[in-house]
């Protein structure tokens, strides 16, 4: 406790860090009247009569299919003028609708954080697959963590769909399955923690973790799609998970020797996540802070599924064994 008391202040730092970047929705390039004149050129001249149908019968399949449109070609020829223009004057390159620029490769439009998602994905489905053929089915918490497992994977998967096409129903899906991944792991945390010995506590939890995610993703549906709101709710109810699963772990540091994986874990997830602060143009076009952030994940969930196989096994031994369960 007197650990977690500690760790407060910077706690509430980077919640404050990540309020201020996340509500600055920074849009100059879009706003320059050459873009909006660029554009609506782009449109009246190619994506109308015979020039669509050009456009469409030219187009490759695979943009098709990924729902790249005439308007939308237009926009990106047209945000790569308006930085050329941007750079010939020594300005700073500008954001476009909230996002920096990116070289687009086939149909992804960012290809090296829908790259850094895949991987994210394939690695975590690896040590699911992995963990299935380590730890038998009656450990205790071998159900718990499979659910987790498909929860998480969800979330990879909408986040490559998502930094492949950015569209409404793919923003909306990143980000609720997002806060779907950081609620389940508050869930993961109480039943390993408190469930096991009180099912009834994990069950009221669960129940309430059900309850804030509807409410959230009715309130970024119905209400406002508030990009700061969304990214400080998710940045506080990381921080529970973060503290709850801190406070655990040292208070079993003398007795399960692999306590360190787990609390190594949750710093470098928490840590990482501020390479997005760093918010920086991408270099070469393509590598951006949100892509660092996605790779550098990556390496995380090897070392968090060794815990949790580790921690299965545990369980199941003790169970065996009659012995109480921390």
């Amino acid at each position: 406790i007197a650990g977690a008391t500690q760790i407060l202040p910077a706690v509430a730092t980077v919640v404050l860090l990540l309020m201020s970047v996340t509500t600055v929705q920074a849009s100059q390039g879009d706003k320059e009247p050459v873009y909006r004149d660029c554009v609506k050129q782009c449109v009246r001249t190619n994506c109308t009569g015979a020039r669509l149908r050009g456009f469409q019968s030219a187009q490759p399949q695979y943009m098709a299919l990924t729902g790249w449109t005439c308007r939308d070609d237009c926009r990106y020829q047209c945000m790569w003028t308006t930085v050329g223009l941007y750079q010939a004057e020594g300005y700073r390159v500008p954001q476009f609708h909230g996002k920096w620029p990116f070289a687009r490769f086939l149909c992804f439009e960012e290809p090296a954080s829908a790259l850094a998602s895949l991987l994210n994905g394939l690695a975590c489905l690896l040590m699911l697959l992995r963990y299935r053929g380590t730890v038998p089915r009656q450990s205790p918490m071998y159900h718990t963590i499979n659910a987790f497992s498909l929860v998480s994977l969800n979330a990879w998967f909408w986040s490559t769909v998502f930094h492949t096409r950015d569209t409404y129903l793919t923003e909306k899906m990143d980000y609720f399955c997002a806060t779907a991944v950081i609620l389940y792991s508050i869930y993961l945390c109480c039943v390993r923690t408190l469930g096991l010995r009180r099912p009834g506590v994990s069950s009221m939890v669960g129940v309430l973790l059900i309850l804030a995610f509807t409410s959230h993703v009715s309130y970024l549906t119905f209400v406002s799609f508030d990009y700061g709101y969304n990214m400080a709710a998710n940045a506080t109810i990381g921080m529970v998970n973060l503290l709850w699963w801190l406070c655990w772990c040292w208070q079993n540091r003398r007795t399960l020797p692999y306590w360190w994986k787990c609390g190594l874990v949750v710093l470098l997830l928490h840590g990482l996540a501020l390479l997005e602060l760093l918010d920086f143009p991408p270099m070469l076009w393509v590598l951006d802070a949100h892509a660092v952030w996605h790779l550098s994940t990556i390496p995380v969930h090897f070392l968090f599924y060794s815990f949790l196989i580790d921690d299965s096994l545990y369980l199941l031994n003790t169970e065996k064994m009659g012995v109480k369960v921390e």
